[in-house]
């Protein structure tokens, strides 16, 4: 697109889903409507017979068959297990939980390994219904901050 003689780039937009209190379909369906073409798991673990249709093979499929979706696991993503059950057990409040995870992200080099261009139209998934108090949110506001202008959509 070309404002005022100058060529701009489209705005890069990323999303984020949780997958508890959705079924299957509402899951499936937003996704294929928000046209996601990457999807990033951020869960340690997505083995789990909790997981239901988000386990990782399983998921793998239905991406590529249902939606033409590209699927990576990032454990990278995911905070520790010590540091994700400290705050699940009330051990830690959430404010030191997100200091500790985004001081994780930082020391892991995450910003590094992802690019501004792999963003784009890419959604990052872990079980939370809601961003509010989960990793996902911060990791995306983190990649925001660290690759500049990004619209954040969290499904």
């Amino acid at each position: 697109m070309v404002i005022h003689g100058r060529l701009d780039k489209p705005q890069t937009t990323i999303y984020t889903i949780g997958f508890a209190e959705k079924t299957a379909k509402e899951f499936f369906t937003t996704l294929k409507h928000n046209q996601i073409k990457k999807l990033f798991d951020v869960r340690l673990n997505n083995t789990s017979q909790l997981a239901g249709f988000t386990k990782k093979q399983d998921l793998e499929y239905f991406l590529e068959e249902i939606c033409k979706i590209k699927y990576f696991h990032r454990p990278d993503l995911a905070p520790t297990k010590e540091m994700l059950n400290g705050y699940k057990k009330n051990e830690i409040p959430w404010s030191v939980y997100e200091k500790k995870y985004l001081d994780l992200l930082s020391q892991r080099y995450i910003a590094h390994k992802i690019g501004l261009e792999e963003l784009n139209m890419s959604c990052f998934l872990c079980s939370e219904p809601k961003p509010d108090h989960c990793h996902r949110r911060l990791l995306v506001e983190y990649l925001k901050s660290a690759h500049g202008d990004a619209i954040i959509k969290h499904l």
